[in-house]
């Protein structure tokens, strides 16, 4: 296994790590659906035993061995391991890897929609979600509680970006997603496959969670929307049923990736 020792930042090996920002990832030439970075060992496993390709990996010297390991057990020994200082990493990078390593990886190809939902009986809809913390926070609940998979509509944050990879510490990786288009299509995907779609928004006609949750359906598809604006009109009128979590303290609504998980559990069955 190839380990390099950094000496020259301008490198074009090192290209994928120096200040790349996720849209120039997602873009990156020599790919053939983008890139995304694996940040820490845990999150490397992940990606490595969820199938994707490793292009390389930017590691501390302490983190070397790691890396090495976890390239060899996946099958992946030719990959180049960069290492060096924390220092000279951090002026490649822009950030110190407080994790020890990060990893270069190609994006996969997103599954077909209709495949996801033909064996789900659980899923989320995430829609116009645009903080990636949030997207990963729901990713790992979802990977936590049990969602079969999660749906992400068009203007929803992209969950193979660094910060919503690292929140849901890897489970973004696992857990079975694509994009899906707007809920002029959705709405009859959903239908089409069994799935009783249960918005949560602050309507008059909601009915509480503890309510719904007693009479759960056999397929169900939690949506949940941004913060401050909520859901659109469009994923309100496609839902079968508006859900609220009952609050006290007169307080109103819950950070959407702590809803996600209680919306989550109580349907779990």
């Amino acid at each position: 296994m190839p380990v390099i020792p950094v000496a020259d930042l301008g490198d074009p090996r090192l290209a994928d790590y120096a200040h790349a920002t996720d849209v120039a990832l997602k873009k990156a030439r020599g790919s053939e659906h983008g890139l995304y970075l694996a940040e820490s060992l845990l999150v490397l496993q992940r990606a490595l035993r969820a199938g994707h390709v490793p292009r390389s990996v930017l590691a501390l010297g302490t983190s070397e061995d790691d890396a090495m390991a976890a390239l060899a057990e996946a099958g992946h020994p030719e990959v180049p391991v960069f290492v060096g200082p924390g220092e000279l990493l951090a002026e490649l990078t822009g950030y110190l890897l407080h994790r020890g390593l990060i990893a270069s990886m190609n994006r996969p190809a997103l599954p077909d929609a209709a495949a996801l939902l033909a064996s789900a009986r659980r899923v989320v809809v995430i829609e116009n979600v645009v903080d990636p913390t949030n997207v990963g926070a729901i990713f790992r609940s979802a990977g936590a509680i049990g969602a079969d998979a999660v749906l992400v509509t068009p203007r929803c944050s992209d969950p193979f970006y660094r910060r919503a990879i690292r929140v849901s510490m890897g489970t973004v990786l696992q857990v079975p997603w694509t994009r899906v288009g707007e809920w002029a299509s959705l709405a009859p995907l959903l239908r089409d496959h069994g799935f009783h779609t249960a918005a949560l928004a602050l309507t008059p006609d909601a009915v509480s969670l503890r309510d719904f949750e007693r009479r759960v359906p056999e397929r169900v598809a939690l949506v949940l929307g941004a913060e401050g604006e909520g859901l659109t009109a469009e994923a309100i009128a496609a839902a079968d049923t508006v859900v609220q979590i009952p609050m006290l303290h007169g307080i109103d609504s819950l950070n959407v990736a702590a809803a996600s998980a209680v919306a989550m559990w109580a349907v779990s069955g």
